[in-house]
């Protein structure tokens, strides 16, 4: 694995990953690591990027857990050492000691929010050159026996850094090598150690660390197969979100005009009445294309359906688009509904959609009002206090209004009016 550059995280929240959509180019290239072996995969670019973005997390705590413990171990230690050894002893321990804790402090300051990768990547590796030369120096000014014991205990706390950072290979290798040279290094002038010795001390603690570094490599390469399958199942799902998406605005808009069905109207209608949220007066506008048959017959159904498309475009520029509610609701039929909304208003952008028809001066040779396509309106009323009118009920009493409008000559609105109810018609009378 690679030590692609890693780009740094500043501005975003430490430890947050927010997955973004793949590019078409980032998909293939999942695709295709998943395609071959995994112990082939290597990631790059922006792959390599959103790795690190999605791990930091993670890694930085562990990084930090790890940098707290053996400063702690340390300080315990040393003074386990003051007490146990002889005075002389623990005295020449204390300085090379001393260097620990500071460098294993900072590091896990380093880590606690998002650096530049440069930052992240100095701050570990001269952590914990720091924290080796720190134990081996332990050893060393002791002198004696704690010579070679402390050099085995600095290849311990490099072993156990290297199984436990999630970090590049490349700092991995570093800190194993950094290891290796140090006990090789500080064996070489141990008076109590033959050359031999130093050499065949050094293949054994090699191979003890090469192990674990391809152990590591290998926990690398398996958790960046684990990011690439998740990377290609959210690109998955995102896609079958999409698809549903567009399923669902196939199944509630009209193909032709692209505003909603019929279907779609009743069940937002039904709705709004189930759960009695129309608090003020609804209106119901039952809008009809006069003599549309005639077009379709003269002009063609081409021109009937270039008609259509331009009528729902008037019609959508006339009403509230944050609010109000449109549809094709037949053939040559539209319903709208204006909730929270006075008569007189919605009797005004009942007479505006039809003049803004006429206006438009769309042909219709064969129409027995005029040269032009005109529209006739229906419209009916219910308020907050008419709890038994229906939903069923407003539609009729709008198709109502429709009818009479195109039996007084079309091209005009008509208003439904509801009787009073029988007590107010005898009151009335008297």
């Amino acid at each position: 694995m690679n030590d692609a550059k890693s780009t740094s995280f500043e501005g975003s929240a430490a430890g947050s990953f927010s997955p973004r959509p793949l590019t078409g180019a980032m998909a293939d290239e999942v695709e295709r690591l998943l395609s071959g072996r995994t112990r082939d995969i290597r990631l790059t670019g922006d792959l390599r990027r959103r790795f690190d973005e999605r791990l930091w997390r993670q890694r930085a705590k562990v990084i930090r857990s790890w940098m707290t413990w053996v400063a702690f171990v340390d300080v315990l230690t040393l003074a386990l050492n003051a007490m146990l050894l002889p005075r002389e002893v623990a005295l020449l321990m204390v300085a090379p000691a001393c260097l620990l804790p500071p460098a294993a402090i900072l590091t896990a300051l380093v880590w606690t929010k998002p650096r530049p990768a440069a930052v992240q990547r100095a701050s570990l590796l001269g952590g914990m050159c720091v924290i080796l030369l720190s134990v081996a120096l332990v050893g060393v000014f002791a002198g004696g026996e704690f010579y070679e014991r402390h050099l085995t205990i600095m290849l311990f706390v490099a072993t156990s850094a290297i199984t436990i950072f999630s970090v590049p290979l490349a700092w991995t290798i570093a800190i194993a090598c950094y290891a290796l040279c140090l006990y090789f290094t500080f064996q070489w002038y141990n008076p109590l150690v033959d050359a031999g010795s130093v050499i065949a001390g050094t293949l054994f603690f090699s191979c003890g660390i090469i192990a674990t570094v391809v152990a590591r490599r290998t926990m690398n390469i398996l958790a960046q197969k684990t990011f690439l399958l998740d990377c290609r199942d959210q690109r998955r799902v995102a896609e079958l979100a999409d698809a549903n998406a567009r399923l669902e605005r196939l199944a509630r808009t009209d193909p032709l005009t692209g505003i909603a069905n019929r279907r779609w109207m009743m069940e937002t209608l039904e709705s709004l009445w189930r759960h009695g949220r129309e608090t003020g007066i609804v209106a119901m506008l039952m809008c009809d294309i006069d003599h549309f048959k005639a077009l379709n017959d003269k002009l063609g159904h081409g021109e009937g359906d270039r008609c259509l498309v331009k009528v729902a475009g008037i019609i959508q520029s006339c009403v509230r688009a944050d609010r109000d509610l449109v549809s094709r609701h037949g053939g040559e039929e539209f319903l709208i509904v204006l909730p929270d909304v006075e008569e007189e208003e919605a009797v005004a952008v009942a007479k505006r959609i039809r003049e803004s028809v006429e206006a438009a001066a769309l042909p219709n040779p064969s129409s027995g009002v005029g040269p032009s396509v005109t529209l006739s309106v229906g419209v009916a009323f219910k308020s907050a206090t008419d709890t038994g009118v229906s939903l069923a009920n407003l539609q009729h009493e709008a198709d109502v209004a429709l009818y009479r409008a195109k039996e007084a000559g079309r091209n005009q609105v008509c208003v439904f009016h509801r009787p009073p109810p029988a007590a107010e018609q005898i009151a009335a009378r008297r």
